[in-house]
């Protein structure tokens, strides 16, 4: 708890068992409740994360999106929803420098930006020109100043609520963004170190047929929402 603020994590992983519990034991005390939803890992993933004390809820249907609508099924009271992925490539001792902006009441949603020369190293080629372009249409589409569409973010659950988040798998990050605009959120990006994974492989950026299906399906949902109602700048 920061502030008196209730803050719990998310985090969905599949087969993760190499790193999860390094990450686990690095989040800090002040936060609450740690969530994880297992998305039909074949490892260890569930029986460690349950040995370090995290609640685990079991999601078969495999996608990002999904594994995040699930943990949000179970997730209890708090202030602070923290999203946060199992690879540890994001440091979860900057939870709280995330968090404060809305403890404060400066902001509704926060992400975590890798798009600068210290982190954005560390991820490959098409993830920094798909970032970009992604981020590129949304700030022209709807007036937004996102350089990322990075994991690790907070939002508060009466935000979340407003979304409306239905997608199930790669279109889960760029749907929260033109939400969170189009709900007129307010919203800030913060610079996170980000670092080359330790164990294991990327589910997205580690194969081309990741890289091509998550890229696909984040213009599809740009274009969707384009195309839904003529979006309305501002800022």
């Amino acid at each position: 708890m920061i502030s008196k603020h209730r803050i719990c994590v998310l985090i969905p992983a599949l087969n993760e068992a190499q790193i999860l519990p390094l990450l686990l034991e690095a989040i800090p005390d002040y936060v609450d409740h740690i969530l994880v939803v297992d998305n039909g890992s074949t490892d260890d993933t569930a029986r460690l994360a349950k040995n370090t004390g995290a609640q685990v809820i079991f999601e078969p249907v495999r996608g990002y999106g999904q594994a995040c609508l699930t943990g949000l099924k179970h997730m209890p009271v708090c202030d602070i929803i923290v999203f946060l992925d199992a690879d540890f490539c994001e440091d979860p001792s900057k939870i709280k420098q995330l968090c404060l902006p809305i403890i404060n009441s400066q902001a509704d949603f926060v992400l975590g930006s890798r798009m600068h020369k210290s982190a954005c190293k560390y991820l490959t080629l098409p993830q920094r020109f798909g970032n970009r372009f992604a981020c590129v249409l949304m700030n022209f589409f709807w007036g937004t100043m996102y350089t990322d569409l990075g994991p690790f973010r907070v939002i508060t659950p009466d935000a979340l609520d407003r979304l409306d988040m239905r997608d199930r798998d790669f279109g889960w990050t760029v749907e929260m963004q033109i939400n969170a605009a189009k709900a007129g959120l307010r919203i800030q990006e913060i610079a996170v170190p980000y670092r080359a994974r330790m164990h294991g492989q990327s589910k997205i950026s580690g194969t081309i047929t990741g890289v091509i299906r998550a890229g696909s399906k984040i213009l599809f949902v740009i274009a969707r929402e384009i195309l839904r109602a003529k979006p309305t700048k501002h800022g």
